[in-house]
């Protein structure tokens, strides 16, 4: 055996000083180291040798093992060296750099940052607060009555402790004017949760943007004034914008707006149900109540409020015709953004 180990070593350095390639480096390890190589087969034949034998043999085979990693790895580093230097894998640094994949932003942020920059271009400034709400901030303060479908839990996510998970982004309006005397004039984007039934244009977790002025002598003609610029810098300057009497419990008046269907231009589609416009959310001049609850005097100030939602907005402006699409993460959807 050790006639064969000193054979087996010397025509392994041989053959590893001419080795110019990993794949005839990988040929030649397979036939020394591999499974059924000349080494582990070698090694199998321990078993046939005397008690008196095998110290020698094992000694030799350890040693004969270190030696061929040795020689491979030497090998190895030569036939790395070649290879970076051969014409085919050389790298040319005058050529211009790969310029990597970059995200983009999900279409939701996207709505939600063009808002906030058409609002802050109009002397709006961000206000924003917690996802989990005092029924007080979410409806009390908001002039919501006791009896109000949208305080049902099977409307509103409630806590054990009374706490619950805001239906609305309005009780930023409350925490703003108790802690800030007016005037002010601030939007607040943020996420909401109602139980709703998901489907084509409805979802539990959605997103809104609030925005509130208080100052004196505010008039509905300063509310449609802000909407229609934000329509015009969102959708374009032909977009038109319509309001129609409502109720909420903190706005009186109230009213809905809606915008001109930006699909047919206002002529009447499948989009629009043929009515040439498309509902966008609620607003209107601030209850007086609500006024009161927060310390605010409504013999001096005054102020409007509005509200729309970010998802239905993307889907207008981006003609989504399934909410759900914006909650899926399917690369396919996302990356035409």
């Amino acid at each position: 055996m050790l006639e064969q180990l000193k054979k087996i070593l010397s025509e392994a350095e041989v053959e590893l000083s001419s080795v110019d390639s990993s794949e005839s480096l990988e040929t030649a390890r397979i036939k020394y180291l591999g499974r059924k190589g000349l080494l582990p087969s070698l090694s199998g034949e321990m078993k046939k040798l005397t008690s008196e034998e095998r110290p020698a043999a094992g000694k030799a085979l350890n040693h004969t093992k270190k030696v061929l990693s040795e020689l491979f790895e030497q090998a190895e580093k030569r036939c790395n060296t070649s290879e970076i230097g051969d014409s085919k894998f050389s790298i040319d640094v005058t050529l211009p750099g790969r310029i990597g994949n970059c995200g983009t932003k999900h279409p939701i942020t996207g709505i939600i940052d063009e808002s906030v920059e058409i609002f802050r271009r109009m002397g709006f400034i961000v206000a924003d607060g917690p996802e989990i709400e005092s029924v007080r901030n979410n409806f009390d303060a908001l002039n919501t009555p006791a009896d109000h479908p949208s305080r049902d839990p099977m409307d509103t996510f409630y806590f054990e402790d009374g706490r619950l998970l805001r239906t609305q982004t309005s009780p930023v309006q409350i925490r703003t004017m108790e802690s800030n005397e007016p005037p002010i004039r601030i939007v607040a984007p943020g996420r909401c949760f109602r139980r709703d039934t998901p489907d084509a244009t409805h979802s539990m977790n959605f997103h809104q943007i609030e925005g509130l002025y208080i100052d004196k002598d505010v008039s509905m003609a300063d509310l449609k004034s802000v909407l229609l610029n934000y329509a015009h810098e969102l959708f374009g300057p032909d977009v038109s914008i319509r309001l129609r009497p409502h109720f909420f419990p903190f706005t009186e008046p109230s009213v809905e707006y809606d915008f001109s269907c930006i699909m047919c231009g206002g002529k009447g589609c499948g989009v629009c149900k043929n009515s040439g416009w498309l509902e966008i959310a609620g607003a209107g001049i601030v209850d007086p109540e609500v006024l009161t609850n927060v310390g605010y005097d409504p013999e001096v100030w005054s102020g409007f409020a509005f509200g729309m939602g970010i998802e239905r907005i993307a889907m207008i402006k981006y003609r989504i015709n399934d909410i759900r699409l914006l909650y899926e993460n399917d690369i396919r959807f996302l990356k035409q953004f």
